[in-house]
């Protein structure tokens, strides 16, 4: 049989056709003995074989229509109905039925704004707490505000259908269905559009590394979508190259198509891919970026790594996944321990301030030498790998809200730090609200709706800091508890100061030369902790220790300063402590 005749390869889920029908095709793996149907309209309608496990029937039914797959349907109890695993809509959410979604009714005002990877800014947002309301819809009002900060490009937490009404989104269930607490499909079309007319593009943080608990049962029904092969931080990994995987790996790829054509967002950004075990010949991450390269081959696939190694941004041709960029937490890790003193958990191993004179040439620090925290050398060097495909950051979602009590970076650390990241050779990324110093916190916040993963959640949040003295005698938030959902909602009040610093950092970025850090030295010693980037013409010296410094530089012009203290003298630059500036 060819590859293009598998009928796995074919759509699966509910799909519109032009006759006033819908065709709705399912993987089953135990169809043969027990039976499969769908039920729409009220009725229930036995599906056929296609071979491979995979049932289908074409019926009369509309866009709105809601609909579940019925297995077992020989048992004697009348059959178990299910929502579709491919579903695109999940109007009442986990445990309520499927509805037909007709994405050409979509009306769509703006062409997309595509990707200049040289020229990307990007903007991390959790659309839950982004607003007091917490949809797509009322995000749209603060887009042309963004874009006229300097940012290009929004990331939109994952919004794949999960459990409950609040959550980061990493539990998500139903891949291809936007999250109905959010606005659903058409609250989410309207953002992209909306995005797209302010001249922004759409990345969409997706998950494919693992499946939300509250689902695994659900899917497990179907057939073997999970794996004891291997083994992941949230239990069995999803099946990506054991027996029955075919069917597996084209609800994934079909998802994230789907959001790229139908949904015309501009990238991807992928949850955690260490996480993805898959010994295939032709990696599901390859594979991946193939299809949606072919779809829009100026979208983006966006990587986030936990194992610095270059062969995810490398070509196919070159032996790598070919995504085009990677998440580089070493940058953020280097640049947070000088900018705070913090030392405890993976910051134990950074704090020189090579460290991150290192980070500006290429940001992954270990690359390839012994790392004290892991006990084994890790990473690998990526000089051949363009500044543009790396992503820093001085804060993210992760970076503050897996802190116990989701603090952002203390005050007088943000300008710096800012400072470090906008005026990087590499592409920022900006965590909401830290443009115009958000106090409020991003709290670990969950809705799970089984009572028995809401428990675990609750428990493992505290196990996880109660070996930590410093919240010994503090109460870590409830996840469960909607205040600590509230807690995390943007306030919106700002600091004058970083947000007028945070504009002119983005507009003279764009000035910056293209490519990579030039010369880079720096000192680390009693007498003062700095450093010196040339970027051509320019020059960043920052100063991280608490006193006021000079820093050796030859300019004749201070382009910004992160405080009005800043002097420029003969031979250098004076600098008071946590502060910046770029000169030329």
């Amino acid at each position: 049989m060819s590859h293009a005749a598998y009928p796995w390869e074919r759509p699966l889920g509910a799909t519109p056709v032009d006759d006033g029908r819908v065709e709705f095709r399912v993987w089953a793996a135990r169809g043969r003995e027990r039976g499969v149907a769908v039920r729409v309209r009220g009725e229930d309608h036995p599906l056929e074989p296609e071979g491979y496990d995979i049932y289908a029937a074409r019926l009369p039914a509309l866009h709105g229509d809601d609909y579940e797959f019925v297995l077992d349907l020989h048992a004697q109890e009348g059959g178990r109905a299910l929502p579709d695993p491919c579903s695109r809509w999940q109007p009442d959410g986990l445990r309520g039925p499927s509805r037909v979604l007709d994405t050409r009714r979509f009306e769509w005002t703006a062409r997309r704004a595509g990707i200049n990877p040289p020229g990307l800014v990007l903007y991390e947002l959790h659309v839950g707490t982004f607003t007091p309301q917490g949809t797509f819809d009322a995000a749209i009002e603060h887009l042309p505000g963004l874009r006229e900060l300097g940012v290009t490009a929004i990331e939109v937490m994952p919004i794949a259908e999960f459990p409950g009404r609040r959550g980061w989104g990493y539990d998500g269930v139903y891949l291809s269905a936007a999250q109905s607490s959010y606005g659903g499909p058409d609250g989410f079309q309207r953002l992209v559009d909306a995005a797209h007319a302010a001249g922004l593009a759409v990345v969409l943080d997706v998950v494919y590394n693992h499946l939300g608990a509250s689902g695994v049962q659900a899917m497990e029904a179907y057939g073997p979508y999970f794996t004891s092969k291997h083994e992941t931080f949230w239990g069995k990994s999803i099946n990506y190259d054991d027996a029955d995987c075919d069917p597996v790996r084209s609800w994934v790829l079909q998802s994230a198509e789907g959001w790229i054509r139908d949904f015309r967002v501009d990238g991807l950004r992928l949850d955690a891919i260490h996480a993805i075990h898959d010994e295939s010949a032709h990696p599901i991450l390859q594979v991946l970026c193939e299809r949606v390269h072919a779809l829009d081959h100026r979208a983006l696939v966006i990587a986030e790594s936990g194992q610095n190694d270059p062969r995810v941004i490398r070509p196919a041709r070159e032996g790598g996944l070919g995504h085009d960029a990677v998440w580089a937490d070493d940058f953020h890790h280097a640049l947070r321990v000088l900018v705070t003193g913090e030392r405890e958990g993976y910051y134990e191993e950074f704090g020189a301030v090579a460290d991150l004179g290192k980070a500006f040439k290429r940001p992954f620090v270990h690359d390839g030498q012994y790392s004290s925290f892991r006990r084994r050398r890790f990473g690998a060097p990526a000089r051949d790998r363009r500044p543009e495909q790396f992503v820093v950051f001085d804060q993210n979602h992760d970076q503050v809200g897996n802190r116990a009590f989701g603090d952002r970076l203390p005050a007088p650390a943000r300008r710096l730090a800012a400072f470090c990241t906008l005026l990087s050779p590499f592409v920022p990324m900006l965590f909401m609200g830290e443009e115009y110093g958000e106090d409020a916190p991003f709290l670990f916040f969950s809705d799970h709706i089984d009572e028995e993963i809401a428990v675990a959640t609750r428990e493992g949040r505290r196990r996880e800091f109660a070996a930590f003295t410093a919240f010994a005698a503090q109460e870590i938030p409830d996840p469960q508890d909607e205040e600590t959902f509230r807690r995390s909602q943007l306030t919106r009040l700002p600091d004058p100061g970083v947000e007028a610093l945070y504009r002119r950092l983005l507009e003279i970025r764009r000035a910056l030369p293209a490519g990579g850090a030039d010369e880079v030295r720096y000192g680390d010693d009693p007498d003062g902790r700095w450093l010196r980037v040339g970027r051509g013409a320019f020059a960043l010296a920052c100063n991280f220790g608490g006193a006021a410094i000079e820093v050796p530089v030859e300019a004749s012009e201070l382009v910004l300063a992160t405080h009005d203290a800043v002097r420029l003298d003969d031979g250098g630059v004076l600098l008071p402590g946590l502060a910046g500036a770029l000169v030329r």
